[in-house]
């Protein structure tokens, strides 16, 4: 990938842009590979890797989470240097089309409408951030993350400029960050436009996205791990299955099939609003066994430990894992296969040492980040005699 930016050092974010992007994938491979090595019964050989899923090398981030500094007439969107000034990215060949497309025409929304930019050394201004997703479909999501509602009657105002500049505009919304600390969002969500969600049509499933709910960065190689993850339970056809952390129903609703029951449990209640409304399309489109799919809003560790085991298990946790207490209860159940999603393998390592009778046994490397250290593994764990 060509990068402007990184070549002049104006963004050293990729830190592994140097390194060939096939190197980049096998050292990664590698690397997971000897991670899992001793939580398998004979050193690793009990592991059947497929090949790893790899990404496009430019281009392939559905996601743009960008920071607004500089002034009213002249705004940056990007990130800010080590002295808290603002770095314009708008040129960063990291996002699909319709992201990259965005993001100039809402540098000049910020002069339109007069968003005055937050300035982090004095705490002052308004707009914080400006978090951009894209879907398949070449529609987006943007949400303005600002200190206040201040400016919420002028974004209505000029709502209808930026919807004819930017056409395939389809969620709007204002985000409220009272606080100065180093977060992306605020609890409070004002959606300024009639629809509310964005559809991520991703096959035969078409998801929904709520402004609050999280969704892989790579939808590409999201659709290849749902697939996957699809493929490795329709071979042992549960009858029962639980998709914990499920977010908008991904995993759940990919797995639905006739006489199974899928459930998917979510702490997020926007996410699993976004999910039951996939769900109920999927019902009236007909799709064999998508009646057999709920959703309920909770911890999943909690959860679990209050409802008979099912089957298979699917986790997908935040970067820092499962936990101990989810671990244990999983070792300890009757659960027969776990597949576990993670973007953290240090902490799936970690979580595997808590289900020593739960072993890996088929593998696959997602390459969801290019040009840098992160990447997302799954794995199929079976229970040992």
């Amino acid at each position: 990938m060509e990068c402007v930016a990184y070549a002049t050092g104006r963004c050293r974010s990729c830190t592994l842009l140097d390194i060939p992007h096939a190197r980049q994938v096998a050292d990664k491979e590698l690397a997971l590979r000897d991670l899992l090595a001793p939580h398998t019964a004979d050193a690793g050989a009990g592991i059947a890797w497929e090949a790893p899923l790899v990404s496009v090398s430019s281009h392939f981030r559905s996601k743009a989470k960008m920071v607004v500094a500089g002034t009213v007439d002249a705004p940056t969107v990007g990130i800010l240097d080590a002295d808290g000034r603002g770095i314009d990215l708008r040129d960063c060949p990291l996002y699909e089309a319709p992201v990259a497309a965005a993001l100039p025409v809402l540098a000049r929304f910020i002069t339109h409408a007069s968003l005055v930019p937050y300035d982090v050394a004095r705490r002052s201004g308004e707009l914080k951030h400006i978090l951009v997703s894209g879907s398949p479909s070449g529609e987006v999501m943007v949400r303005f993350v600002m200190r206040s509602t201040e400016a919420h009657a002028r974004l209505l105002k000029h709502l209808p400029w930026l919807r004819e500049q930017l056409p395939h505009l389809a969620v709007a919304s204002l985000n409220v960050l009272p606080e100065h600390k180093a977060v992306l969002e605020g609890e409070r969500e004002i959606v300024l436009t009639e629809r509310e969600t964005l559809p991520m049509p991703l096959g035969d499933v078409t998801l929904h996205m709520r402004p609050q709910s999280f969704f892989q960065t790579n939808t590409a190689i999201a659709r290849e791990l749902y697939k996957q993850v699809a493929a490795w339970v329709d071979e042992t056809a549960p009858r029962t299955v639980w998709d914990l952390y499920c977010g908008v129903g991904g995993f759940a609703l990919h797995c639905v099939a006739p006489g199974r029951l899928v459930t998917g449990v979510e702490v997020a209640e926007q996410a699993i609003a976004s999910a039951r409304i996939t769900a109920a399309e999927m019902v009236a489109a007909g799709v064999p066994g998508a009646e057999g799919a709920r959703f309920e809003v909770g911890d999943a560790t909690a959860w679990a430990q209050r409802h008979a085991a099912a089957d298979l298990v699917i986790v997908n946790p935040p970067r820092r894992g499962i936990g101990v207490t989810l671990a244990q209860w999983l070792e300890n159940s009757s659960v027969q296969r776990v597949i576990y999603s993670s973007c953290n393998p240090q902490t799936l390592a970690r979580d595997l040492d808590g289900m020593p009778s739960l072993k890996p046994t088929r593998g696959r490397l997602l390459d969801m980040f290019p040009h840098t250290e992160h990447y997302e593994a799954v794995v199929l764990l079976e229970r040992q005699a």
